[in-house]
């Protein structure tokens, strides 16, 4: 069987290419030359899961036309819908309707050039943090920064309607809202669902945390309600709960992301600590004997429920992020 040698020449170019056992590159020119391809090909031929592609460059001027001819190439041997189109210096290689590489030149090309716009913070993946809190948005600002994410929060939308938690569990309601907000907004959204479970009453207040007292309860007055019904419970075993945090990340036409996380403890019996918010000052950490309300922000952060999920969704939420 004759092997099929491909071949492209004119005055500023000349390639040849035929397909083998294994994937080979060779130049005109020596070490130079060679140095000058060998990445860009080893690059294109990766990520299109090419094997066999065997290439020789006698003569080049155009990087446009190299790449075109590995693509004519390929799609004569294999029949794929493989594309290269110039973009503002930047050679843009898609199969059907995916974009699957793209290849710039050594001098690099300017970011406004190839978004249209002079405005970094308008190029990359967006995550609309379903909160109003500041705080809470600065600690994922820091964490999804790492990922070269920029990090939103509702301030940003003000027009959004809010999305009430009608769900008869945490992650029901936390894929409520990062699912309707994602809905609306047609981007990425993490919401999340925290409340205190008690043992013995049955897992209560749970999903209804922040309103245990009433609808329009304060810290004190949740806490207050959660001290008078345990009042006769006086055995310390019997007071066990949990802080519970469900993270939802949901993106439209995918299937949501969704990690939970635990933090044991029990239900002391008066308030103790100025550091914490909502049940914190009554929640006994472990046996350690400290509320949450006594740990320094360091400390809470590296046990928590909160703490814990957020550590379990940085793990997962790349390889999530990628999936097609």
């Amino acid at each position: 069987m004759t092997k099929s040698i491909f071949e492209y020449k004119d005055e500023q170019d000349w390639y040849l290419a035929s397909f083998g056992s294994y994937n080979h590159l060779t130049c005109f020119g020596g070490d130079e030359a060679y140095e000058q391809f060998v990445d860009f090909f080893q690059a294109l031929t990766n990520v299109l899961a090419v094997s066999g592609f065997q290439l020789h460059v006698a003569k080049h001027s155009s990087d446009l036309r190299l790449v075109s001819f590995i693509l004519d190439c390929l799609k004569e041997e294999t029949g794929r819908d493989l594309a290269v189109t110039q973009h503002q210096g930047a050679l843009v290689v898609s199969e059907g309707d995916k974009l699957v590489y793209v290849h710039v030149p050594r001098e690099g090309v300017a970011l406004s050039d190839f978004f249209g716009s002079d405005n970094k913070s308008d190029f990359g993946d967006v995550l609309l943090i379903a909160t109003r809190n500041e705080g809470k948005t600065k600690e994922f600002r820091k964490l999804f920064g790492k990922l070269g994410i920029k990090v939103e929060n509702l301030n940003d939308y003000p027009d959004l309607p809010e999305v009430a938690e009608t769900g008869m569990t945490f992650e029901e309601n936390a894929r409520l809202k990062a699912e309707t907000i994602s809905d609306l907004t047609g981007k990425m959204v993490l919401s999340d669902d925290s409340g205190l479970q008690v043992d013995v009453l049955g897992g209560l207040p749970g999903v209804w945390s922040a309103r245990f007292a009433g609808p329009d309860a304060t810290d004190a007055e949740n806490n207050a309600k959660l001290l008078h019904e345990l009042a006769m419970v006086l055995d310390d075993s019997k007071r066990t709960a949990n802080f519970h945090t469900t993270l939802v990340v949901a993106a439209p036409e995918r299937d949501s992301l969704v990690v939970d996380a635990d933090w044991k403890g029990y239900i002391g019996r008066e308030p103790k600590g100025d550091n914490g918010f909502g049940y914190d000052p009554l929640f006994l950490v472990g046996n350690t004997g400290k509320t949450a309300a006594e740990l320094s922000a360091e400390e809470k952060n590296e046990q928590s429920h909160r703490g814990q999920a957020v550590k379990k969704l940085m793990e997962v939420f790349p390889a999530w992020q990628n999936k097609q």
